[in-house]
Formats: C-alpha cells, structure tokens, sequence
C-alpha cells in the first residue's frame, strides 16, 4: 500500500489544527480547570485574590457528607428513570401509529414535533403558566371532575409536574427515531408471518420488538445523556423548590456554585455529575462501533 507523502500529512495536520484549537479551547480547558478548582479551597474573595488553597480530595468528602447532595441524587434519577419510561413507550406507540399511512399523518406528526423545536425554557414557562392553580388551563379541564390541584407548589406532585413538561417535550424525539427504525424493518417479514397465521401482537413481540432493540438502546441512552443533566427547564418550572422537591442535582451545582460561592465543592458536585453521562456516553461509542462491525442487515 502507498504510503502518504510527508508533504500531505503535513497539509492533513493542518486540517485538523480548527477542530483540535476548538476542542482545547471550549472543552478540554474548561475540565480541565474545574478538575483544578474541585482541588483547591475557593470561594469568591480567594478567586479574585488568587490565594486558592490547595485541599486535595476534601471538597469531595465535603460533597459526599452533605445530605442535599444525596437528596438531589435521587430525585435526579426519578427524574430521569420516569421521563426515559414514559417518553421511550409514548414515543413507541406514536411511532407505531405514523409507520402506517392515513390522512393528515404528515400534517400531525410536524405539529408534534414543534414540542421538540421549542426552547425548554419556552416550554418550561407555558407548563408553568398551564399548570398554575388558580389560571392553569389543565386545572380548568380537571375542575369538573375534581381533580384540580396546586401542582407545582405542592411538594408532593411538584416533581411529576416538571417530569409531565419534560415528557411532553421528548416524546417527539423518540417517537421520530423509532419511525426511522420501523421503517428499516422489511415488510415482508411481517406479511409472511401473517400468512402463516401469526397475530398482530405476536409479530410485534417477535419481529418487530427483536429488529427494534439496536434503534431502541440509543434512544434510551441519548435520552438518558440528556435528561440526566436537564437544568433549564427544572429552573423556570420550580426553581428546585417546593422544599427542595425538585432540586435536582443539576440545580444543586448551581446553588453550590452561584448562591453559596462555595466554586471548590460546586467543582466537585459538577464532576460528579458527569459520571452518569459519562458511563451512558461509552456505552453509545460502544454500541456505534459494534453496529459498524456487524454484518449488515444482522441485529446488534
């Protein structure tokens, strides 16, 4: 095989100089520093005078001792665990609707997607102002039927309130990566089994949900990348409140950071907050990899 000229490579180094300056400058730097920062005693005053302290591992026992940070840990992951359900089988069921052709199915599925064009912070505002207790529009539908209720100042529902907002936003994505997936099954598959006298739900369980699963896993595990680390939306809706219901850990970083000035122990909040996204994030390069080196048309 011919071997590239050194007169090439050189011109294929310089290429990749943007996207490596780019990479350095917006993401290994600013890691970089917090690893620094997590290590060292740093609040506002020492900040500006440049009189950090180094303190070694102690900000993260400090994090690791504080209930809060717990208390956002788990509410962190029932946020993130209902959304992924709920948004993954709505997605699922929509998806199913829109593979088959009826009228209007173009029209009706561009108006789901506005969910997913909005900004969550739009979005968080309009599910605030809907789910308002004495002027939301969802109050004014479960009036009749005595269901209303204080939803997001009440500790207990606060947080199903903003999981119901962030559903309803990423539905839309799930549903229009799972319509791509169906639409690479082979139909064929599906009219033979029904000639052999196999029922819609058992071409579903044995076709279509095996053929699925690839596509399936990395929705999940993008959805799981970004509903982990969801702050806006949580910010506009409650603010983390009632009570800390809704004070997940995206937000506890937040507080360490911007209302404590504690930046050493917020540091080290936000690193550890990275681990989930993290994991999720080789578990989505794996599976990439895995798909280029099988057969094609086999399953993962």
């Amino acid at each position: 095989m011919r071997q590239p000229s050194a007169r090439r490579r050189r011109a294929g180094c310089l290429f990749c100089l943007p996207g490596m300056a780019f990479l350095a400058l917006f993401l290994a730097y600013p890691l970089l520093y917090n690893v620094w920062t997590s290590v060292h005693d740093v609040d506002l005053g020492q900040l500006l005078g440049g009189a950090e302290r180094f303190t070694g591992l102690d900000n993260y026992r400090t994090v690791a001792d504080d209930p809060a940070f717990w208390h956002s840990v788990r509410l962190s992951l029932v946020f993130t665990l209902s959304s992924l359900l709920l948004q993954f089988t709505i997605g699922f069921a929509l998806a199913l609707l829109f593979a088959r052709p009826f009228p209007f199915n173009g029209l009706l599925r561009s108006l789901l997607l506005t969910a997913w064009l909005l900004p969550p912070v739009v979005s968080g505002t309009l599910f605030r102002w809907m789910l308002d207790a004495e002027s939301g529009a969802y109050n004014a539908l479960l009036e009749p039927v005595g269901l209303s209720h204080d939803w997001l100042t009440d500790p207990s529902t606060s947080l199903a309130g903003v999981v119901f907002a962030n559903v309803w936003i990423g539905v839309p994505f799930n549903m229009l990566l799972l319509l791509v997936g169906l639409h690479t099954i082979d139909p064929q598959l599906h009219e033979a089994a029904a000639i052999d006298g196999a029922s819609a739900w058992q071409r579903f369980r044995h076709i279509t949900l095996p053929l699925m699963r690839p596509v399936s896993v990395t929705v999940l595990l993008l959805g799981l990348l970004y509903t982990f680390k969801v702050f806006d939306l949580v910010f506009v809706m409650t603010g983390g409140g009632p009570v800390d219901a809704t004070r997940v850990l995206s937000l506890y970083v937040y507080e360490v950071f911007f209302t404590s000035f504690r930046f050493g122990e917020g540091a080290a909040a936000a690193l550890l907050l990275l681990v989930v996204p993290l994991l999720a994030g080789v578990l989505y390069v794996r599976r990439l990899r895995r798909e280029d080196e099988a057969p094609t048309g086999g399953a993962v």
